[in-house]
């Protein structure tokens, strides 16, 4: 069984940055590709962003390309999402995911998700 534990979430003025974190419990952390997914309220969950099992691959939503970043650290078993440049329309439940082999967008593809954390961007 694998958990997954984010946190970083918060209140964050528009242009402000926020760092989040997914820790990962039990499994094999190096064998799953880590995403992360948003959803806000009324709307579908949506992916963010992908990392490779090995870290050297990123892949991310248009939405976030260029203010977003993914990176993994295999010591610590945890996946990041630095979030610069937020705009409102960022504001969310942020979710992590993992799965084996290669990221996808699909949600419905992920094996096991974390609890989210909520990230709220004022205007």
């Amino acid at each position: 069984q694998v958990q997954l534990v984010e946190s970083g979430g918060g209140l964050v003025q528009a242009g402000g940055s926020l760092r989040l974190s997914c820790a990962t419990f039990g499994g094999t952390y190096s064998n799953y590709v880590m995403a992360w997914f948003r959803q806000s309220p009324g709307k579908e969950r949506e992916f963010v962003g992908g990392i490779s099992r090995s870290g050297d691959s990123t892949g991310y939503a248009d939405s976030v390309k260029g203010r977003f970043t993914i990176s993994r650290d295999t010591a610590k078993n945890t996946v990041y999402l630095q979030m610069n440049s937020l705009k409102p329309e960022d504001t969310a439940v942020y979710y992590c995911a993992v799965r084996h082999f290669w990221v996808t967008t699909n949600s419905d593809s992920y094996d096991y998700w974390g609890q989210g954390t909520q990230v709220t961007v004022s205007s």
